[in-house]
């Protein structure tokens, strides 16, 4: 039972060996968040779609400026006539007019219509416009998210990284324990019960440690799926791990920001500006229309056709204005109308919700960066005084004043708050990126600004 106590805990020191260190292979060349970010806008399919809907989007303002552009159409024709006529004409109009004929008859017209007053083209094309500002935002919100995946999943890695190492370094603090437990009960001088609380303790470190080893694996796969490469060479976080509170220390300020600059708040606020140009536009349709309509047209024959049935060489030129007066639609213009009142108050009311939803977001990310501040400083003196707390504990061991299930329990304090650092320290920094993307800040910037908490 003892030799394969002991085979266990070899494997799982190899099998963790061999995770933990392949991440750390070339550290003097690891991949930054900023590197791993610009690979994931080659890679991730999302942010793909969402600048193929950016140039979709781009267009429509094209489109809206197309409405009140010239437009130029030219229509043309062949016709193969046969004429044949049973009656017969008198004289000078049998002449024009022959019983039988038969040719080929041409013709073409070249037409261009300019608008003069159309002012509901015009509000369509401040709607396609605003349209097109929408599907910016909207590209704006997607490269936010990703760098915010990107960070996620990389800090994922890097937390996982460093859990999986304070399981194994108490793995071979709490092996030695039980092994020397072993050996003073084998001698005599211990107690059996010493030796079972400690390979308890061994039994719980051993199913930890496969529970980091799991872990490690699906956040290393999360961050393949969207970077797209494995991440074997991380930095990690710095050693001298200073936090700062946020630049301005004012929560209204923030929040003021956010309703300028969110995404979500933008998006709405497009969002109303298009509903107003629908509104306008329902409204308008009832107004008369006046265009510049000019056109050039020529038309000939070939073979015998008469002059009356298929002119030859004629040619005419016209240009006029157009009006256009609508007078009854069925009602349907009026229910237009309405529904758009009613899709306004609706974006209104939208946008005012997105504003409730911003403070709020911009308050959950201000008071995880200002509390990260505390927590780290809080953890770090922790971590502090559970390491003399064990140096003092494994004296008093030795001296014969604490015991050694004290030892195993000052080991996993010392445990448990390496664990909580890093998972703090990774709050904080993932804070400090969410309370940017609350405020319509989050860029590619956002993460080099992170640099300095990261080993180079």
């Amino acid at each position: 039972m003892k030799q394969f106590s002991h085979l266990g805990r070899g494997l799982l020191l190899a099998a963790s060996a061999a995770l933990w260190l392949a991440p750390q292979a070339g550290r003097a060349q690891s991949l930054d968040l900023v590197a791993a970010y610009r690979q994931a806008l080659q890679y991730d399919p999302t942010i793909q779609a969402a600048g193929q809907a950016l140039a979709a989007g781009r267009e429509l303002a094209v489109q809206g400026d197309a409405l009140l552009k010239p437009r130029i159409n030219l229509q043309a024709g062949v016709t193969r006539i046969h004429e044949h006529m049973d009656s017969e004409l008198p004289g000078p109009a049998a002449g024009l007019l022959p019983s039988d004929s038969s040719g080929t008859a041409r013709q073409a017209t070249v037409q261009l219509v300019q608008p003069l007053y159309r002012q509901g083209a015009r509000a369509t094309r401040r709607q396609l416009h605003e349209q097109s500002a929408l599907a910016g935002t909207r590209y704006d919100g997607e490269r936010e998210q990703l760098v915010l995946r990107v960070a996620e999943v990389y800090l994922g890695v890097v937390v996982a990284q460093e859990s999986l190492r304070v399981e194994q370094s108490e793995l071979a603090a709490v092996s030695q324990q039980r092994d020397r437990a072993q050996a003073r009960f084998d001698v005599g001088h211990g107690k059996i019960t010493e030796v079972h609380e400690a390979q308890a303790r061994l039994d719980a470190v051993q199913a930890r440690l496969l529970t980091a080893q799991s872990q490690l694996e699906l956040s290393q796969a999360q961050f393949r799926e969207t970077v797209g490469s494995t991440p074997r060479q991380l930095a990690p976080m710095a050693d001298g791990f200073a936090p700062r509170l946020p630049e301005p220390a004012s929560l209204a300020a923030w929040q003021a920001r956010g309703e300028a600059g969110n995404t979500l708040v933008r998006s709405q606020r497009s969002a109303l500006d298009i509903a107003g140009a629908e509104l306008d536009k329902n409204s308008l349709k009832a107004r008369p229309t006046i265009d510049l309509v000019a056109g050039y047209g020529a038309k000939n024959q070939s073979g015998g056709l008469s002059a009356l049935v298929a002119p030859n060489g004629e040619r005419n030129a016209s240009i006029g204005l157009q009006l256009n007066v609508p007078l009854y639609a069925g009602g349907g213009l009026d229910s237009r109308q309405r529904e758009a009142v009613a899709r306004r108050a609706e974006a209104e009311l939208q946008l005012s919700a997105a504003r409730r939803d911003v403070r709020l977001k911009v308050q959950e990310g201000y008071l995880a960066v200002t509390t990260g501040v505390a927590r780290v400083a809080a953890l770090e003196q922790a971590l502090v005084s559970a390491r003399s707390a064990l140096q003092a504990t494994t004296l008093g061991r030795d001296v014969g004043t604490r015991t050694a299930l004290d030892v195993l329990d000052a080991q996993q304090r010392l445990a448990s708050a390496e664990r909580e650092l890093v998972q703090a320290r990774a709050d904080y920094l993932l804070g400090r990126l969410r309370l940017a993307a609350a405020a319509g800040e989050l860029s590619e910037e956002s993460l080099r600004a992170l640099g300095p908490w990261f080993a180079s």
